[in-house]
């Protein structure tokens, strides 16, 4: 490790450059040979643990840094502008820990929470189906009540940090004949064990070298005290009471492959020359990198009003939604941008962008479609404008 390594940070800001200077060292010259191989980075998660990283979020009580949303956005904007990947790593653990922080019973905080603080229990969030991404009232997994245990059946897909972590927090019907459909669903604090099997990593455009998987549960128990808060029916309400938090890393992370685009842009601009002279000095070039540079500042702005809502308990169902819009969309769009400025070098994977560019594209499907945010937007919008 660097002396970017601390136990605790000092203040926030501090913290944030700790992490900005770890990225650098650490993540910059390692990132491109994972990202090729598809390899699982076991150190760069050993050097997150270190740092704190497990536990960003989580409340000093339970052991975590206790860092406010905001804080916690500026460094995923930190580690995404060098290497997206490894954000999503603690990403998915952390929205695992906000969820039984904010709706857990006291005995499961104590069990799970310093745990998940320290890294050695990573987990994940396990919603998505086969069937059921969006519309996460679809979903089939079913958990019955025997005894003491529920016993679960059905599938999961697309789980991150499913192969190398050590559970999930498992969205199921627990009364699959209720109507309306949200209140049969529960979430399971589910560690690994028989019958939760890991099917396979899935074969990724981008986002390597993370464990992104298929799961499938067959009559597998998980203890009833793992029930999150103690009562059926409330999970639909605390799944959408994480959205927020996951948006706004989801928009930090769009942000942060958006500036990382953009800086890789403006060293390449300067140092390619045609027709004589640098390829910043022509028009075309400038037109796209003022766009970039509006767009990544225009996101970072919008991430910050939402985290700061967050961070005062305020509603910000709207905010988070148009910071993830504005973020990820930003992401895509200065990859690309970026591609073109490097020009045929930027389909040579000796130039780094052409991963920026593939892993754009999933800021703007994660944590719901960008097509189902701007609904969700305009929806709200009018509720709060009403005439």
């Amino acid at each position: 490790m660097t002396e970017a390594t601390m136990e605790a940070p000092v203040d926030q800001q501090e913290f944030v450059d700790a992490v900005e200077n770890w990225a650098e060292k650490e993540l910059r010259p390692v990132a491109r040979k994972y990202d090729l191989a598809d390899e699982y980075p076991h150190d760069v998660v050993e050097q997150m643990k270190e740092l704190g990283l497990f536990g960003a979020t989580i409340s000093e009580e339970y052991g975590g840094l206790g860092l406010s949303a905001w804080t916690y956005a500026q460094i995923v904007v930190k580690v995404a502008s060098v290497w997206m990947a490894p954000s999503g790593i603690f990403n998915s653990h952390l929205i695992m820990a906000s969820a039984i922080e904010r709706a857990g019973t006291e005995e499961q905080k104590r069990e799970y929470l310093p745990r998940m603080a320290s890294g050695e229990f990573r987990g994940s969030i396990g919603l998505t189906e086969p069937n059921a991404g969006s519309d996460l009232q679809a979903i089939r997994t079913t958990a019955k009540l025997e005894g003491d245990h529920y016993v679960v059946n059905g599938n999961k897909t697309w789980i991150t940090n499913s192969l190398h972590g050590h559970g999930t927090l498992l969205l199921v019907k627990t009364d699959p004949t209720a109507q309306p459909r949200h209140k049969g669903m529960s979430l399971l604090i589910a560690e690994k064990g028989p019958g939760f099997n890991v099917d396979g990593k899935l074969k990724k455009m981008g986002y390597r070298s993370i464990d992104t998987c298929q799961l499938s549960f067959d009559d597998y128990k998980v203890p009833q005290r793992n029930l999150l808060g103690g009562v059926e029916g409330k999970g639909f309400v605390q799944t959408a009471g994480g959205l927020e938090l996951g948006r706004i890393n989801v928009a930090a992370r769009g942000a942060g492959i958006a500036e990382g685009a953009l800086k890789m842009a403006l060293r390449y601009a300067q140092e390619r020359t045609a027709f004589g002279k640098a390829i910043w000095e022509h028009q075309a070039v400038q037109l796209k990198l003022a766009d970039m540079a509006t767009q990544v500042a225009g996101a970072k702005r919008l991430i910050e009003d939402a985290a700061r809502l967050y961070d005062r308990g305020e509603r910000c169902d709207l905010e988070a939604a148009m910071a993830k819009l504005a973020g990820s969309e930003a992401g895509a769009e200065c990859s690309q941008q970026a591609m073109r400025i490097f020009g045929g070098y930027s389909y040579s994977v000796e130039y780094e962008i052409e991963r920026y560019y593939r892993d754009a594209m999933l800021m703007c499907i994660g944590e719901g479609t960008n097509e189902i945010l701007r609904q969700v937007i305009a929806k709200q919008l009018i509720e709060r404008n009403r005439i």
